[in-house]
C-alpha cells in the first residue's frame, strides 16, 4: 500500500517525478503556436507582394487560366517565381474567416509570379504549402507552354504535365557540377560530304541562326554529324536540343555525343533511365550545369539555357507525337521554340515529309542535301519484285520469297548479314484472295479470315470456323497471306536456310545491334538492329501491304520505312543489295530506286496542295457521338472560311481489343468530322474550337467530344 500510494503522490495521473519533470521542461521549449498549416487562419502575409498568381492544375479548359492567392508571411522566401505549390481550390464566397477564403480542396499548380496586389476584389485564400524551392517553371518554358497550348486547343496546365517532369526531392538535394567551358570549334568532318554541310556548321559555330531540312546519307555517320552541329553551336556559348524518336537511337546519338565533346558537356532524357535520375538530368540542365540535350520526345519541352539550335531525327516517325492532351507533336513544338527564341533549326532524315518539304518551298528553311553522286556512292543498290515476276515464279509466289529475293538473301549470307523486313509482328497470317487480293471476311461479322494451325480458317474476330470460303468480289476460291508476321516469315526462311542462325526483332524483343557475321534478321519496320560494317542485302516485304493502308500517309510512311532499313545496308560499290516486293510502276517505289525521298515529298505536297489537305492546311479533328458532335458544330464559332467534312462513323473498339489513342470508348458508336481553314486561319480555328470546348466543359455537358488539332492519321 505505502508503495501504490507513494507513486500516486507523484501526480493527478500516477505518473512518477522524473517524467512530470520531463514534460513540463519540453513544454517549456515548445514555439509558440503559428497559424493552421494550409489554412494559414490569422497569419500575417508578407510584407512585400503578399499577392500570388497560381496556375492551378485542373487541366481543364475552361480553368485555363491564372487564380491569385494572399501569399503568408511564412511562405514569403520560398515562394518564388517558378516553384510548386499547393493551394486550396473551390472554396466558396460565402466561406470566409478573418478575411480570407477557406474550404475547398488541396491541389498543385505552380506560381507564375508575385504581385502587389490584386485584380480581385474579394478576399484571397492562401497558398497552402510550397511544396519546393526548385524554381522548375521558367519565364521561357512557360512562354512556350502557352504557345503550344494555343497551338493545340489545349489547356496550359495540361502542356506543364508533359512539360516538367514529376519531382524527386533526393534528386533536387544533389548538387549539380559546375558547367565546363564552350569546347572548341569542331571540323567539318563528314558534313563535306553536303553541298552547304561545312558553312551550316560554320555559321552555328558563329552564333548564327541557320534553318535547314537536312536530308542524310544512308549508313551510319549521321549521328556523328548530329554531335558536330551540337559541339559547333556549344562553341559559340549556346545550348543545344536535340529529340529523336526512340531511346535506341537517343543511345546512339548519346554515345557520339560523348566522343565527339566528351564526358560531362550533355544530358540524356530518355523514360529508359527511371524517374529519379530523368529528374536530376532535367535539373542539370535548368540549372545550367549542361548546355546539350538529347532525348525522346518528352526533352522537346527540356529548359535548355541560351538556346542556339534545336534538331528532330526523322520527324515522320509515329513516336514524335504526343498521346497526352493536347497531343502536339515534337517537330511543331521545336519549331515554336526556334521561332520564340530566334535559334537555329535543323530536321533531318534519310527521307523526307510533307512537311518538311513544305519548310522548303515556303522559304522558311534551306535544304540541306548531298549530290546525285555521293547519293550513288552511298545507297545500295535497289531492286523490284512486282506482280508480273510473281506470276511468271508461281512456286516463288506461293512461298512469298521470289526467285530474285531468294538469290539476294544467298548471295548476302556469303558476305554478311542479311535483312529481311515484314510489316506485321507474330505468326497468324491474314488472309486475301488469291486472284484480286479482296480480304477475306467473316460471314458472320465481317471480321478478318486468319490461317491457325493445319491451314484451317478462323475468324479473328469471333473464332468461328470458315470452310467454304469464296469472294464475294471475284468469285474466286484460293487464298493467299495477306500479311504474315514476323515470327512466321522466320520460321518460313530458316527452313529454306536451314544452316543460317534466324532472329527476330520485334515488340517482343527490339534488338540493337547484331554482329557482322552472315545471319538472317527478320524485323518489323521501325525494330531493325544496327549491323556491325551494315547488312550485305535486305528483303523488304509485302510491300503492297504497307501501300495499301486507307490512310492519306501511306506512301509517305511506306517509303520512310523503306528507306530507313534501306540505309543499314551496305552500298552498291560494297555489293549491298535491297529487294522490295512491290509494284515497280507505284511512285513511292520509284522513289525508293532511284533514292529520292525528297522528289517524292515534293510531288505529295503539290497533290495536297490541289486537294486542300495538310500540311497546305489546317485541319482538325472532331468526333464524339452523333448528338454531341452535332451540338458541339452548330454552337462553335468556325472561320469563315472553315469547311466541316462528314461525320463518318469511326469503328466500333471491342471490348479488351487494344484501343488507340483518341479510339471511342469499347461499344460506344461515335463519328468524327474533319474542319480545315486555309493558310492564315489556323489559329483562328483553334481558337473557335477551344472556346467551344471551354464553353461546354462549364456548362457540364455529359457527352465527350474529342479535338484533336492536325491529326497524324485522317483515313
Amino acid at each position: 500500500m505505502s508503495s501504490e500510494n507513494g507513486q500516486r503522490s507523484g501526480g493527478a495521473d500516477g505518473a512518477p517525478p522524473e517524467q512530470l519533470a520531463l514534460i513540463r521542461e519540453s513544454v517549456r521549449e515548445a514555439k509558440a503556436p503559428r497559424a493552421k498549416p494550409r489554412t494559414w487562419r490569422g497569419a500575417s502575409l508578407a510584407e512585400r507582394l503578399p499577392v500570388a498568381r497560381v496556375l492551378v492544375d485542373k487541366g481543364v479548359l475552361h480553368l485555363d487560366r491564372y487564380f491569385d492567392y494572399a501569399v503568408p508571411a511564412e511562405l514569403d522566401a520560398d515562394a518564388q517565381p517558378g516553384v510548386r505549390v499547393r493551394v486550396r481550390f473551390g472554396a466558396g464566397r460565402h466561406r470566409v474567416r478573418d478575411g480570407r477564403r477557406e474550404g475547398g480542396g488541396l491541389v498543385d499548380g505552380f506560381l507564375v509570379e508575385r504581385l502587389a496586389e490584386s485584380e480581385y476584389a474579394g478576399p484571397l485564400a492562401a497558398l497552402a504549402q510550397v511544396v519546393s524551392p526548385e524554381p522548375v517553371l521558367g519565364e521561357e518554358l512557360l512562354r512556350l507552354a502557352r504557345a503550344v497550348a494555343d497551338r493545340y486547343a489545349g489547356s496550359l496546365a495540361d502542356v506543364l504535365q508533359l512539360a516538367v517532369p514529376p519531382r524527386s526531392a533526393r534528386a533536387e538535394k544533389r548538387p549539380c557540377a559546375e558547367p565546363l567551358p564552350p569546347p572548341p570549334v569542331p571540323d567539318a568532318g563528314s558534313w563535306t560530304r553536303y553541298e552547304h554541310g561545312p558553312a551550316f556548321v560554320e555559321s552555328l559555330a558563329s552564333g548564327g541562326a541557320p534553318r535547314a531540312v537536312w536530308n542524310a546519307l544512308p549508313g551510319p555517320r549521321w549521328s556523328e554529324e548530329i554531335a558536330r552541329a551540337v559541339a559547333a553551336t556549344l562553341a559559340s556559348g549556346r545550348g543545344a536540343l536535340v529529340v529523336v524518336p526512340d531511346g535506341r537511337t537517343a543511345a546512339r546519338v548519346d554515345a557520339a555525343l560523348t566522343e565527339v565533346l566528351g564526358e560531362g558537356r550533355h544530358a540524356l532524357l530518355t523514360a529508359d533511365a527511371g524517374p529519379e535520375k530523368r529528374y536530376a538530368q532535367w535539373l542539370a540542365v535548368s540549372r545550367g550545369a549542361v548546355r546539350a540535350v538529347v532525348g525522346t520526345r518528352a526533352a522537346m519541352f527540356a529548359p535548355v539555357r541560351d538556346l542556339g539550335l534545336v534538331a528532330i531525327w526523322d520527324d515522320g516517325d509515329d513516336s514524335h507525337s504526343e498521346q497526352h492532351a493536347p497531343q502536339p507533336h515534337a517537330r511543331d513544338v521545336l519549331l515554336l521554340r526556334a521561332a520564340l527564341d530566334k535559334c537555329a533549326f535543323l530536321l533531318g532524315s534519310w527521307s523526307c515529309t510533307v512537311e518538311a518539304a513544305q519548310l522548303v518551298e515556303n522559304g522558311w528553311a534551306r535544304p540541306l542535301v548531298a549530290g546525285r553522286e555521293e547519293v550513288r556512292r552511298a545507297a545500295p543498290l535497289v531492286r523490284t519484285v512486282g506482280d508480273g515476276d510473281l506470276a511468271r515464279d508461281e512456286a516463288a509466289r506461293a512461298a512469298r520469297l521470289p526467285t530474285l529475293a531468294w538469290q539476294a538473301v544467298r548471295d548476302g549470307l556469303r558476305h554478311g548479314p542479311v535483312l529481311v523486313q515484314v510489316p506485321r509482328r507474330g505468326y497468324v497470317p491474314r488472309m486475301a484472295c488469291d486472284r484480286c487480293r479482296a480480304p477475306a471476311r467473316c460471314r458472320h461479322c465481317a471480321g478478318p479470315l486468319e490461317a491457325r494451325d493445319a491451314g484451317a480458317l478462323a475468324c479473328g474476330w469471333c473464332g468461328r470456323a470458315e470452310s467454304d470460303w469464296h469472294c464475294p468480289e471475284c468469285g474466286g476460291f484460293r487464298l493467299r497471306a495477306q500479311v504474315v508476321g514476323a515470327r512466321r516469315t522466320a520460321e518460313e526462311l530458316g527452313r529454306a536456310f536451314p544452316a543460317v542462325p534466324v532472329r527476330t526483332s520485334g515488340r517482343e524483343q527490339v534488338l540493337d545491334t547484331v554482329p557482322g557475321t552472315p545471319a538472317l534478321v527478320v524485323s518489323t519496320p521501325g525494330a531493325e538492329p544496327v549491323a556491325e560494317g551494315g547488312y550485305a542485302a535486305a528483303l523488304l516485304l509485302d510491300g503492297w501491304a504497307m501501300l495499301g493502308r486507307p490512310d492519306l500517309r501511306a506512301g509517305e510512311d511506306a517509303l520512310r520505312r523503306w528507306i530507313a532499313a534501306g540505309a543499314l545496308v551496305r552500298p552498291q560499290e560494297e555489293g549491298g543489295t535491297v529487294v522490295v516486293v512491290a509494284e515497280p510502276t507505284l511512285r513511292p517505289v520509284q522513289a525508293l530506286v532511284r533514292w529520292d525521298p525528297v522528289g517524292h515529298a515534293v510531288r505529295e505536297l503539290a497533290d495536297r496542295a490541289e486537294l486542300g489537305f495538310p500540311p497546305v492546311s489546317r485541319m482538325a479533328a472532331v468526333s464524339g457521338t452523333a448528338e454531341a458532335l452535332g451540338e458541339f458544330l452548330t454552337t462553335a464559332e468556325l472561320p469563315a472560311d472553315a469547311e466541316v467534312l462528314g461525320p463518318v462513323p469511326l469503328p466500333v473498339t471491342r471490348a479488351g481489343a487494344p484501343r488507340r489513342a483518341g479510339a471511342p470508348p469499347p461499344g460506344e458508336h461515335w463519328e468524327r468530322a474533319l474542319v480545315r481553314v486555309r493558310p492564315g486561319s489556323g489559329a483562328a480555328l483553334t481558337a473557335a474550337l477551344k472556346a467551344a470546348q471551354a464553353a461546354r466543359m462549364a456548362r457540364g455537358n455529359g457527352e465527350t467530344v474529342r479535338v484533336r488539332i492536325d491529326p497524324p492519321d485522317i483515313g
